[in-house]
């Protein structure tokens, strides 16, 4: 017992000042220390925070019905009444990106939520528990790895029909095989630490073990991924929408808005595919551009490095 408190005296010490560091800053210093590290992080968060806004606020923002048709006013151009155009019904872009906003971002947030949840907890439990039931896993994660993440939620679609709930479900699946094995790579590491063998030796379940002392290093990967698969999700959605087998119209969202436009004529106005194409791009950008940026901020080689 002597000797497994010897050589844990190392590791205290430096949980201790790991302790020390994080109860000197507060949150409010901690974002601040990162948008002085990353400022393009911070504004591509704050973009994310404005969008996600704009959906929530969509009836309030949104100047026009986005279901309303207007034989009268189809296809007309940015400026007067209309300031990014109406489409072929003559409904207002505008108003139907402000609404894209809140179906896109929904679908995309909760899908990430709940395929990357059921896969850090997949990868976590593999990684510790090893044996058949890591070799298992491992070969269901590979094949399902080997379909790209829009073939295999097309597939899922045709077993589960179209609708919101079904693309979330269908989403949410292609999340999981990834960050399973990112996840999984984080947690084998983790999972040879001295006070992991040492709670192991102390008699703690394996359940306890995971949950107490495995679990809590792989959350800030977890972070980046969440961050990094939230731009892919929203461009899975935009795809499956594309293709007339997402979001089913009328409902808006950016991905169908772009479909619709296409699929009713060869040459498009500019402003039906511009206007929809550049809110994607910026929040895909916006999305890739925080999960580098929090990369960076989080590992504890490259944050002291920055500081």
């Amino acid at each position: 017992m002597a000797e497994v408190t010897t050589a844990l005296e190392p590791q205290r010490l430096l949980a201790l000042e790991d302790l020390d560091a994080s109860t000197e800053e507060s949150f409010l210093q901690r974002v601040a220390r990162f948008a002085r590290q990353s400022p393009l992080g911070a504004a591509s968060a704050v973009l994310l925070v404005l969008i996600i806004v704009v959906g929530v606020l969509a009836p309030v923002l949104a100047p026009y019905d986005p279901l309303a048709a207007s034989y009268s006013a189809t296809r007309q151009p940015p400026g007067g009444e209309h300031l990014l155009g109406t489409d072929h019904l003559g409904r207002d872009t505008l108003s139907r990106i402000i609404y894209g906003t809140r179906i896109t971002m929904m679908v995309a947030v909760t899908a990430v939520l709940i395929g990357d949840a059921i896969g850090f907890l997949w990868g976590v439990a593999t990684a510790y528990l090893s044996g058949r039931f890591d070799v298992l896993s491992q070969r269901v994660v590979e094949v399902l790895m080997s379909f790209p993440s829009v073939i295999l939620a097309l597939l899922l679609l045709v077993a589960l029909g179209s609708g919101l709930q079904p693309v979330i479900i269908a989403i949410a699946v292609t999340r999981v095989p990834g960050t399973t094995r990112i996840i999984r790579s984080v947690a084998l590491a983790v999972r040879e630490l001295s006070y992991v063998e040492a709670a192991r030796g102390l008699g703690a379940s394996p359940l306890r073990v995971m949950s107490r002392h495995v679990a809590p290093q792989c959350v800030a990967p977890m972070l980046v991924l969440i961050s990094l698969n939230l731009g892919t999700a929203i461009l899975t959605e935009a795809g499956l929408s594309f293709l007339g087998i997402g979001i089913p119209p009328p409902a808006p969202s950016w991905g169908n808005m772009l479909g619709g436009v296409l699929a009713e004529a060869f040459k498009p106005p500019w402003w039906m595919v511009v206007f929809p194409g550049l809110a994607l791009t910026l929040t895909i950008m916006a999305t890739n551009l925080l999960g580098d940026a929090l990369r960076d901020f989080l590992d504890p080689r490259l944050s002291r490095v920055l500081r």
